[in-house]
């Protein structure tokens, strides 16, 4: 072939970047990528509006400390997810503050995150390096829309969550590796480590991506000690770039509480102001080998807390599965028949074909070993597909890949093969997924909080008393005003480090201290209702405070979800009531003893079935009669109340079990049999009828 004849065939192969000038990068790419940027647009207006647990309780206020010093002034303002580095959620914080229309910031945030399937557009290309423009635009094509049918994505396309955002970062790294597969580029390598060291700076759980994006390395076609030294640059700059972008707000977790990772790795660091056990979330977690063995099977399963908190079907990692076998089982027959005929199998598999697979073999084994590695990790670390979204792009690419290959000679039969694998990926999202936290309507702002003019008038500290914080609101309180929520995930006690915190605050805000609770309004026992006097007097009397009924203000917030955990539906407003609190004088030895009696016997129920409850010593929180503690790594609440012992596990729900009398518990343990079976927890004292209920 002359010179002439094989430019544009070596052109196509060069694959520039999508930002190199020329037709052959532009022209082809630019209507494709908008078409995925008004699709994710258009997905994102007709799913509507995001009001998750997650961002009333984190995620606006994260990105609003990232530019707003609230060391000085909160205490565990969002609970202990208010600490994590809050950089990745500034753009989110920046678009509500600037006043914009919500539909106007989702489209915005669906716009970037359409990002993620542009990058899965180029490393489709990069597997598939040969044909003309037509097949490899089709083949990419097909590994873009099998990526979208992800309903993960769907989940949080122009959304707060800054999985998809920080998992462009991953998805370019791994781009730009596989690309070094095929064409070795030390720069190459070292912009895929800035991206990826970045991504985990930016959010921890990237940090597998990382680990596994280096076996991508062993595939270079070059002598190992070359290998070497490639990876070695790759390690130095991963760490430099994770090491930059992670240091300042890691100094100043360092400077407030001797962690620059807080609240994570404290059984290392060991800050006092948080437990020193070690953490490690169960919930997505499989319990057993087999169930390990038979998640992707189980992702199939159009039910809740599979591999994420909603339904979130996905047939697409058993197909990679069984077509991973098919071709393995297909090699391994061929070269049992090269044996036979007496051949040498190499001989025989370049005999089969005279034309070259439609994905590059090199780059297609790199980035299967390297997903089967990050696959292992992430199964091992959390299980969780919100963490996987990048390396799910990545099972599409492969997909569509094994695909083309095992049917390159029967391009029929592979067109009926994609046709069906996309018919069940959609029905399965269509029928059988759940494609928004908590949707609402588009109107107005995205907060629309009116706040009382009683509430503006000085700098207040206020302390929230629920699981769930309503730190959303810091940015519309006045700015010197403080947040501590003393009952969250992580529960504040009146004593140690955490209580002398609290109570320095309060000396320093004092007489504007107030309570801030979900609630028209507060009632009395008679009304039963929460919340209640009394019930929030239990809650704050260990700081020496009680609430002044005389002096309350409701806030409304308009716009909330109908969303059982936020405890509102549209179209009613969200309330919240803040009351005024004042010292509290009165003799609580009695429920201080009381509380003793309590921490004894759930010190010993925790030692009893250490599986279950776990991380061991929690801080005890306390409502009305109830004594309780929450357990981070199994999502349990254990507590003690009118001298019973009971738990539940509220993300699954299910029944409360009754474990025997608080009387029996203090005076002798009583042998318990407990586990964790198929995801749920179990738990039965010996000796007693199966199955205990409370009575």
């Amino acid at each position: 072939m002359s010179v002439v004849a094989d430019a544009p065939q070596r052109a196509l192969l060069s694959d520039r970047p999508v930002l190199a000038v020329g037709a052959a990068a532009v022209i082809p790419r630019l209507p494709f990528f908008l078409a995925c940027t008004v699709l994710a647009v258009a997905i994102n207006y007709a799913l509507g509006k995001e009001m998750a647990w997650d961002l009333l309780n984190h995620h606006l206020y994260t990105g609003f400390s990232a530019v707003h010093d609230r060391f000085g002034q909160d205490y565990f303002a969002a609970g202990p997810q208010g600490y994590m580095n809050p950089y990745a959620y500034v753009p989110f914080y920046a678009l509500v503050a600037s006043g914009l229309p919500a539909i106007v910031v989702a489209s915005v945030l669906a716009a970037v995150h359409s990002i993620i399937l542009w990058l899965t557009f180029e490393l489709a290309l990069t597997l598939c390096p040969s044909g003309t423009p037509a097949p490899r635009a089709a083949f990419a094509a097909c590994a873009v829309a099998l990526a979208a049918l992800n309903p993960i994505l769907l989940q949080e396309i122009g959304t707060s969550f800054t999985d998809i955002t920080t998992g462009e970062l991953v998805l370019g790294g791994w781009f730009l590796l596989a690309r070094t597969v095929r064409t070795p580029s030390a720069p190459q390598i070292i912009v895929g480590a800035v991206l990826l060291g970045a991504a985990t700076a930016l959010k921890l759980t990237n940090a597998v991506h990382a680990v596994s994006a280096a076996v991508v390395l062993l595939f270079l076609p070059m002598p190992f000690t070359r290998k070497l030294r490639f990876a070695s640059a790759y390690v130095i700059t991963l760490g430099l770039s994770f090491a930059l972008i992670a240091a300042p707000w890691a100094y100043r977790l360092e400077k407030a509480f001797g962690n620059p990772f807080f609240p994570l790795l404290n059984n290392i660091f060991r800050s006092p102001e948080f437990t020193t056990e070690a953490l490690r979330h169960l919930r997505f977690l499989p319990s057993t080998l087999p169930e390990a063995l038979w998640r992707p099977f189980a992702m199939l399963d159009p039910w809740f807390m599979v591999h994420e908190e909603l339904r979130a079907p996905d047939s697409r990692y058993a197909l990679l599965l069984i077509l991973a076998a098919i071709l393995l089982w297909r090699r391994l027959w061929r070269q049992r028949l090269a044996v036979q005929a007496d051949g040498t199998p190499s001989q025989a598999g370049a005999a089969t074909s005279t034309t070259p697979p439609p994905a590059n073999l090199r780059v297609l084994a790199a980035l299967g070993c390297a997903f089967t590695v990050d696959w292992v990790l992430w199964l091992i670390g959390s299980g969780n597909s919100r963490y996987f979204l990048p390396l799910a792009c990545v099972a599409g690419v492969l997909v569509i890949g094994l695909v083309f290959n095992l049917f390159r000679r029967w391009p029929k039969v592979r067109n009926y093969v994609l046709a069906a694998l996309f018919l069940t990926q959609a029905l399965q999202v269509w029928m059988g997924a759940e494609l928004r936290f908590a949707p609402a309507p588009w109107s107005g702002k995205w907060f629309d909080v009116a706040v009382p003019a009683a509430l503006t008038r000085h700098p207040t500290l206020y302390l929230m008393v629920e699981v769930r914080s309503n730190s959303f609101l810091a940015p519309y309180l006045p700015a010197d005003s403080g947040l501590i929520d003393i009952t969250s995930s992580y529960p504040l006690e009146a004593t140690g480090p955490n209580g002398g915190r609290v109570r320095s605050l309060i000396q320093r805000y004092a007489p504007h201290v107030r309570i801030l609770v979900t609630g028209e309004r507060l009632y009395s026992d008679a009304e039963r209702r929460a919340p209640t006097v009394s019930g929030l007097n239990s809650t704050v009397q260990a700081f020496g405070l009680q609430i002044d009924g005389g002096d309350c203000a409701t806030i409304a917030v308009r716009g909330i979800a109908s969303d059982p955990e936020v405890g509102t539906g549209l179209p009613y407003p969200l309330f919240l009531v803040s009351c005024a609190l004042i010292p509290d004088h009165a003799d609580h030895s009695a429920d201080l003893a009381r509380q003793r009696t309590a921490n004894v016997v759930l010190d010993r129920l925790e030692d009893a079935c250490p599986e279950l409850f776990s991380p061991r010593r929690p801080p005890t929180g306390r409502y009305a009669q109830m004594w309780r503690r929450m357990y981070l790594n199994t999502d349990l609440v254990a507590w003690v109340s009118k001298n019973e012992v009971k738990f539940f596990e509220p993300v699954r729900g299910g029944d409360t079990v009754y474990l025997g009398s608080e009387s029996d518990w203090a005076r002798t343990p009583p042998r318990l049999v407990c586990g964790r079976r198929n995801g749920m927890y179990f738990a039965q004292v010996l000796n007693s009828p199966p199955d205990s209920k409370a009575p």
